[in-house]
C-alpha cells in the first residue's frame, strides 16, 4: 500500500507500489543504474520522473534485467530507447538464455496463459473488500505499452563481475528456480545483496496458477544457501524486486536462511510422502510447515501456497498420473458432470442438498457438486449462482490473494459470463522483433489445424534478407522446417523478414497485403502459401474456463 520513491542505503533507491514489481535505482559516479523497470513503459517512466523530482538529473547508463518473467523488463523504453542502446550510451545486462525464455514463455503457450492470468490476478474484479484487493507480489500488473530492448551483455556464470560507471557488481547464477534464467546481484562497495525474485516476503510459486512450467524447489533452496555461504559474513542490506528491504546482517541471514528451509521442506516432504504412496491431492491436504518456518511472517502464502506448491512437486516428479487406472483414462468433463447429476437424482434435488451444505459451511464441496450440475447444464442459472456464492466464501475466506482472486474471477463469470473483450497478446512487435525464426516457425506448427490439414501437403522456402534460409514442409499433419536448407522442388519461396513473415503466419495479415505493404517477393505458387496459411488457427481470447 506504501508507493513512492524509497531509499535502500546509500547510492540504491526503489519506486515500490507503482506495478507488480519494483525498479531498483543505483547512482553511478555519472549516471543511473536500472534494475527491472516494471511491467510497461508508462509507469516506468513515471518511477523515473518521480526519482528525478527528488534527486540528481543523470542519464540512464545501465539497464539490468534480473530474470525473464515480463514484470521486470516490459518497461524498459519507459528509462531508455533502442536508439541510445544501439549507440552505446545505454548497456543492457541479462542472464544467459534471458531473451529466449523471455520470448517463448509469452509465445507458446501464451493464449491460454493471458486468458488465465486475469483470474490470477482478477484484473477485472473491481477494487474493494469484497472485489481485488492484491496480487500478493504487489497490487496488480499495471495496464499500458509493453516493450522489450534485447541485451547487448550476457552474464554466463556465478562470479562473473562487471563494474558498470563505477558501481561494481558480482553475479550469481540462479537458473530454473523463480524463473528459468534468473541472477542475483552482489554490490561489494554497499554490502547489498539484490536477491531478483528468489527471496521475497511471501512464501513464492513453485508452480503459478496461470499456467507456467513447475519450477526447481531444489535449485531454488542451494541458490539461497550459496548465497548465504558467499554473502552472509559481510551483507547489510538485502532487496528483491518485489517488496521491501531488509537491514542487519544477522536478520538477513536468519531471514534467507528460513525461506531457504522452508522451499526445501515442501521439496523433501512432498516427496517423502509420495514415496509413501500419498498421491498429489492427497500429499496437499497432509503437507503443513513447522512452525518455525510456517509461522514467519514472510513465509506466509501470501503469492504461493504450500497446497499448490506441494502438487507442483509431485507434478514435476511424477506427473499428472497417480497410478489408480480409474483416473487413467476418464470421462471428459461435460460427460462425467451429466452422469453425476443424473447419479445424484438430478439438478434440483443436487441444489437442495448443496443449499444444506452452504448453511453447515461446507463451501469446498458445494463448489465441488456444484460444479457437475454446471457443466451439464451451463444454462441454470440458480447452479451458477450457489457455485459462485460457494467460490465468494472461499474467496473471502483464503489467505492467499491469487486464490482469492481465482474464486472472485470464478464466481464473476457465473455471475456475468464471459466478458465479450479482445484477446490479450503479449506478442507486442519488440517481442516479435526478439523471436527467432526457429520460435515463429515452432509457433506456426501450434497453431496448425491438425485435423484440417489430413492429407495435405505444402513445400516452402522462406528466405531471409540476412541469408538465412528455411526449408518448410506441411507433412502428416505438422510443419517440418529445417534452417540452412532450400527445397529444390519448392511449391513457392518468400523472400521476407521475421517482421513481414510474422504478419502471415500471427498476425493473419493476407499475402496480397503484405507483397504490396512490405515489398514481399514470392516466386512460385501463392495458392499454395495461402493453403497453408488456411490450415493455421486463431486462437479465442477469452475462452470459457469456469464453464463448458
Amino acid at each position: 500500500m506504501n508507493n513512492g520513491l524509497f531509499k535502500v542505503t546509500d547510492r540504491i533507491y526503489q519506486i515500490r507500489g507503482f506495478d507488480l514489481s519494483d525498479m531498483t535505482i543505483v547512482e553511478g559516479d555519472t549516471g543511473l543504474i536500472i534494475i527491472d523497470p516494471l511491467v510497461t513503459t508508462e509507469v516506468a517512466k513515471a518511477g523515473l520522473d518521480l526519482y528525478y523530482k527528488n534527486r540528481p538529473k543523470k542519464p540512464v547508463v545501465a539497464v539490468i534485467y534480473t530474470h525473464s518473467h515480463a514484470d521486470h523488463y516490459g518497461g524498459v523504453k519507459g528509462v531508455t530507447t533502442e536508439d541510445d542502446v544501439k549507440s552505446g550510451k545505454v548497456k543492457i545486462l541479462a542472464p544467459v538464455g534471458f531473451l529466449a525464455d523471455a520470448v517463448s514463455e509469452n509465445v507458446l503457450a501464451g493464449n491460454a496463459m493471458s486468458r488465465r492470468t486475469l483470474y490470477q490476478y482478477g484484473a477485472m474484479l473491481p477494487r474493494s473488500d469484497r472485489g481485488q484487493l492484491d496480487a500478493g507480489l504487489g497490487k496488480t500488473t499495471s495496464i499500458g505499452t509493453f516493450t522489450l530492448i534485447p541485451p547487448t551483455d550476457i552474464i554466463t556464470r556465478t562470479g562473473e563481475t562487471r563494474t558498470v560507471d563505477g558501481v561494481q557488481m558480482e553475479f550469481q547464477m540462479a537458473m530454473d528456480t523463480e524463473a528459468p534464467t534468473e541472477m542475483l546481484i552482489w554490490f561489494p562497495q554497499f554490502k547489498a545483496l539484490d536477491t531478483a525474485e528468489d527471496a521475497t516476503h511471501t512464501l513464492h510459486n513453485l508452480y503459478t496458477l496461470r499456467g507456467a512450467q513447475v519450477r526447481d524447489a531444489s535449485n531454488w533452496w542451494k541458490v539461497l544457501n550459496e548465497a548465504i555461504n558467499t554473502h552472509g559474513d559481510e551483507v547489510e542490506v538485502v532487496f528483491a524486486q518485489h517488496h521491501w528491504p531488509m537491514w542487519g546482517k544477522d536478520k538477513i541471514v536468519d531471514y534467507l536462511g528460513s525461506q531457504r528451509d522452508m522451499f526445501k521442506y515442501i521439496h523433501d516432504q512432498s516427496l517423502n510422502l509420495a514415496n509413501k504412496g500419498l498421491t498429489m491431492t492427497e500429499i496437499a491436504e497432509e503437507l503443513q510447515l513447522p512452525d518455525s518456518t510456517g509461522k514467519r511472517w514472510a513465509n506466509r502464502g501470501y503469492y504461493g501456497s504450500v497446497n499448490h506448491n506441494a502438487k507442483a512437486i509431485y507434478q514435476r516428479y511424477l506427473g499428472w498420473y497417480d497410478s489408480n487406472p480409474a483416473n487413467l483414462h476418464p470421462l471428459p468433463p461435460v460427460e462425467v458432470a451429466k452422469r453425476y447429476v443424473d447419479y445424484m437424482g438430478g439438478a434440483d434435488a443436487i441444489i437442495t442438498k448443496a443449499k444444506q451444505s452452504m448453511e453447515q459451511g461446507d463451501y469446498r464441496w458445494v463448489a465441488e457438486v456444484m460444479k457437475h450440475v454446471v457443466f451439464a447444464d451451463p444454462k441454470n442459472q440458480a447452479a451458477r449462482n450457489l457455485q459462485a456464492d460457494a467460490f465468494e466464501q472461499l474467496g473471502y475466506q483464503t489467505e492467499d490473494p491469487t486464490w482469492r482472486n481465482e474464486y472472485l474471477m470464478g464466481a464473476y463469470e457465473l455471475r456475468n459470463g464471459v466478458p465479450d473483450l479482445p484477446a490479450i497478446s503479449t506478442a507486442s512487435a519488440d517481442m516479435l522483433n526478439a523471436m527467432s525464426p526457429e520460435l515463429m516457425l515452432d509457433y506456426m506448427g501450434v497453431r496448425l489445424d491438425g485435423p484440417k490439414a489430413n492429407g495435405k501437403s505444402v513445400r516452402l522456402n522462406w528466405k531471409l534478407p540476412d541469408g538465412a534460409n528455411y526449408a518448410i514442409e506441411l507433412r502428416n499433419s505438422v510443419i517440418i522446417y529445417s534452417a540452412n536448407k532450400t527445397f529444390d522442388n519448392a511449391d513457392a519461396t518468400i523472400t521476407a523478414d521475421k517482421t513481414s513473415f510474422s504478419r502471415l503466419t500471427m498476425e493473419g495479415t493476407a499475402l496480397d497485403k503484405v507483397i504490396a505493404d512490405d515489398n514481399v517477393k514470392v516466386e512460385g505458387n501463392k495458392e499454395k502459401i495461402n493453403e497453408l496459411l488456411g490450415l493455421l488457427d486463431t486462437f479465442p481470447g477469452m475462452f470459457n474456463i469456469i464453464t463448458p
